[in-house]
């Protein structure tokens, strides 16, 4: 028995990182997919899905066009009955500028996909959970930028923050329902997004410097991010609701401090 046998979940950004590796691992546990990306690697994933022995239908949407998202939730339903789980994972880093540079074009823009997405997520996937009654889970990708500065750009780290916020705002709107809010706030993993910043270390040879900030003094892997997102779907989290879960190696655990390394005594 797998910890989503039976059950129906939508993963949006599934064309890669994150989102890739958690198609991967619903299906492995019984889900059926209905996987969303706004590239066409999304059919990548869905091949790879299949050949793992996983039912899966792959849509090229854009995860913050709430007609896009309706029709994930549309597609899971018409596809396979219902639905039971839903990832709202995609997200872009947008706008880099400082902020007294920065464009407001470019930072609704980063809004639009990384906060009103998952709101739209909420919003149609809830309601489809709570019209069947049968209780259901949302995930929501949030990041360790949206819990405190020093993580991201400004535009980016605004957009997670209200994701945090969503979470726990659609938990308590969604009371007696059944239907589970809980976001995870990764921190430096290797993704698409965050390619730039690893080819860069790769380039100048200072790969080790990568997560070094964060006491297990390394980078996540989207696999063990998809493990927290599929505990988070399951019904093994059954009575987690409304939380932000740090998936960070420890980063967001302390304020900056000057730290001593295991077994050093001061004089």
């Amino acid at each position: 028995m797998g910890a989503l046998d039976g059950k129906i979940a939508i993963i949006t950004g599934a064309g890669s990182g994150i989102g890739r590796a958690s198609a991967l691992r619903f299906a492995a546990e019984g889900a059926k997919l209905v996987l969303g990306d706004k590239t066409t690697a999304v059919h990548e994933t869905a091949q790879a899905v299949t050949e793992a022995g996983g039912t899966v239908v792959a849509l090229e949407i854009d995860a913050g066009v709430e007609a896009d998202v309706a029709k994930l939730v549309a597609t899971a339903r018409d596809s396979y009955g219902g639905l039971d789980i839903a990832f709202a994972n995609a997200g872009i880093i947008g706008d880099m500028g400082g902020i007294f540079e920065f464009d407001p074009a470019a930072w609704a823009e980063t809004l639009r996909v990384n906060l009103i997405g998952p709101a739209l997520m909420v919003k149609h996937a809830g309601k489809a959970m709570v019209d069947q009654g049968r209780g259901g889970a949302i995930v929501l990708t949030a990041s360790v930028a949206g819990l405190n500065s020093g993580a991201g750009p400004a535009a980016y780290s605004a957009s997670k923050a209200g994701v945090v916020n969503l979470a726990k705002t659609a938990a308590q709107q969604l009371t007696t329902s059944g239907v589970r809010v809980n976001a995870i706030c990764p921190g430096l993993t290797e993704t698409g997004m965050t390619k730039p910043t690893f080819d860069y270390a790769k380039d100048k040879g200072v790969t080790h410097k990568l997560g070094q900030l964060n006491p297990l003094k390394r980078a996540a892997q989207p696999e063990e991010l998809a493990n927290v997102a599929l505990f988070l779907a399951s019904d093994q989290a059954s009575y987690v609701n409304g939380q932000a879960i740090a998936v960070d190696g420890g980063l967001s655990s302390s304020h900056p401090v000057t730290r001593q390394l295991l077994g050093q005594t001061s004089h």
